[in-house]
């Protein structure tokens, strides 16, 4: 996906050009991917006025959080990070949806993968983006020949840079094969995830989804989709999950900050259910939609409303 990032970034203690936010081909992290990394959405309020960022400070407590299980050090608190976003928000002025990149690494230029002694850096850059996925008829996947990373492995919780190795050649190898997108079984043989994002199904009228530790990655989104689940009543079950259930879905979804809440049309050829959007999927992404766009007060505190100067906001 290629995009035009916006103008600023914050690198080495302050904003800057994002020309500027640059490092030496010979630093740690792009050696050995040693950096962890967070996915953020900002969206525009129904208003457009506002940039609604979506569960900030949970989305900076799990980048703290894969930041420790690398030993990398962070020069902002939790408080810090969130204001350091907004700030941010601020000086590049969007005018649509947006996505920031908070990226924490080890910026030494020392030679040999190793973690306790290396200098540790840290940017944040935004880019604007819209859906991910254009999806009318739903999304086409299949379960991928790649096995999702063992947690024992490589931390699976966390937003390891090195560790999207995983996801790429997995995503790589189901578009080589005409699918949009991959599901991956664990080292266990249950399903996992899809190549970058948590995954749903609905059986009977109940929302399943693997659990913690199926080597998954710690959705903020996942997080979100089964509140507003249990909210509507629908009943949910988090537990291990067989390949051939897919198969036998009334209804699959993936969830994530970049997918969003985006069903699936057809896994390995096979239709899911009757081959449209089912009636779970449809009401938790219509709820989703309605939280990020502000029009749902309720849910108010998952959001970081951030003024646009209205002069921005009229272009």
């Amino acid at each position: 996906m290629h995009v035009a990032h916006l103008p600023y970034a914050y690198f080495e203690g302050r904003i800057v050009p994002l020309e500027e936010a640059k490092v030496s081909v010979a630093t740690h992290a792009l050696q050995y991917g040693t950096g962890v990394f967070g996915g953020i959405r900002g969206y525009l309020d129904q208003d457009g006025s506002t940039i609604n960022i979506f569960r900030l400070r949970d989305h900076f407590t799990r980048f703290a959080q894969s930041a420790g299980l690398i030993k990398i050090g962070l020069p902002l608190d939790l408080d810090g990070l969130c204001d350091l976003a907004v700030e941010l928000t601020r000086k590049n002025r969007p005018t649509g949806n947006v996505y920031f990149r908070p990226f924490a690494y080890k910026a030494g230029l020392d030679l040999g993968p190793t973690l306790t002694g290396v200098d540790d850096g840290f940017t944040v850059y935004m880019l604007p983006l819209g859906d991910y996925y254009a999806a009318p008829n739903g999304l086409s996947v299949m379960v991928s020949s790649w096995q999702r990373i063992s947690d024992n492995a490589i931390p699976a919780r966390g937003k390891v840079s090195g560790a999207y190795i995983n996801s790429s050649i997995t995503k790589d190898e189901a578009q080589g094969y005409g699918f949009d997108e991959a599901i991956l079984l664990n080292t266990r043989g249950k399903v996992s995830e899809g190549s970058a994002c948590n995954l749903m199904l609905v059986r009977n009228g109940r929302l399943i989804t693997p659990p913690v530790t199926a080597d998954i990655l710690e959705g903020i989104t996942r997080r979100s989709v089964l509140q507003l689940a249990d909210d509507l009543g629908i009943p949910v079950e988090e537990r291990e999950v067989d390949r051939t259930e897919l198969y036998v879905a009334d209804e699959l979804f993936f969830c994530g900050t970049g997918v969003q809440v985006t069903w699936i049309g057809q896994v390995d050829k096979r239709p899911v259910g009757d081959g449209r959007p089912g009636p779970i999927t449809t009401q938790l992404q219509g709820r989703f939609f309605d939280i990020v766009q502000g029009r749902a007060p309720e849910y108010a505190d998952w959001l970081t409303r951030v003024a646009i100067p209205a002069a921005v906001a009229a272009d």
